[in-house]
């Protein structure tokens, strides 16, 4: 399933932000994939096992995790994650913390404490990540992924994103990467696609002429 209103979205971005506009134009369009079956709970497995990790290095783990899990490697339910022994889990990757998260989100999902996929499409943005931050291990930033790569909401912006931050300072010729408050306040004038603004942000960093540029944290 594709992102909502992309077109229109670099429209308006392109016409707010000349900067913005140039990288837009150098990256392409959007390319973002949204998965209408996934569920609340797969979304903030996958987000916590990816916590400070490297793409391959976390999947790698998420796919041990799947197997000591679900008989046949599927995504676990968390009746299953919760079945699964800490040793197993440990085994498969996972840190203490993020074990400790894991397992407390399925308890939460089970209790029914997490919104379910369907209640969460009709909750706020600020509501449904005042909900998920409830749970262990469940930060602002793992909420806004979930926000932006599962419900598609297009008006998120990720402001203690590194990569965010740092494809910020790129593109407009920074020495230093904004505080989490100077990009909100930057970013006033992206509204209501700050999502896909935070997205070219990343994408910035894949480009040949950003590569190797040094910016002060």
């Amino acid at each position: 399933m594709k992102f909502p209103q992309t077109l229109k979205a670099t429209r308006h971005l392109s016409t707010a932000d000349k900067r913005l506009a140039k990288l837009i134009a150098e990256v392409g369009a959007v390319k973002i994939e949204l998965d209408a079956d996934e569920t609340v709970f797969e979304s903030l497995t996958s987000a916590i096992v990816y916590q400070q990790l490297h793409g391959k290095a976390a999947a790698t783990i998420l796919g041990r995790v799947k197997t000591v899990c679900h008989p046949r490697g599927e995504f676990p339910t968390p009746a299953q994650l919760l079945a699964a022994s800490d040793e197993a889990l440990r085994g498969a990757g996972l840190s203490r913390s993020k074990l400790l998260a894991l397992k407390d989100l399925a308890q939460r999902v089970t209790d029914g404490l997490v919104p379910t996929r369907a209640k969460a499409e009709t909750m706020s943005d600020a509501a449904l990540i005042e909900a998920l931050t409830e749970v262990r291990g469940i930060g602002p930033w793992t909420a806004q992924m979930l926000l932006i790569f599962t419900l598609g909401r297009p008006d998120v912006l990720p402001v203690d994103d590194f990569g965010v931050r740092k494809g910020f300072a790129v593109v407009y010729g920074k020495k230093k990467m904004p505080t989490p408050k100077e990009l909100a306040l930057y970013g006033e004038q992206w509204r209501p696609f700050r999502s896909i603004a935070a997205w070219y942000l990343w994408r910035a960093l894949e480009l040949e002429r950003f590569k190797g540029v040094k910016i002060e944290g």
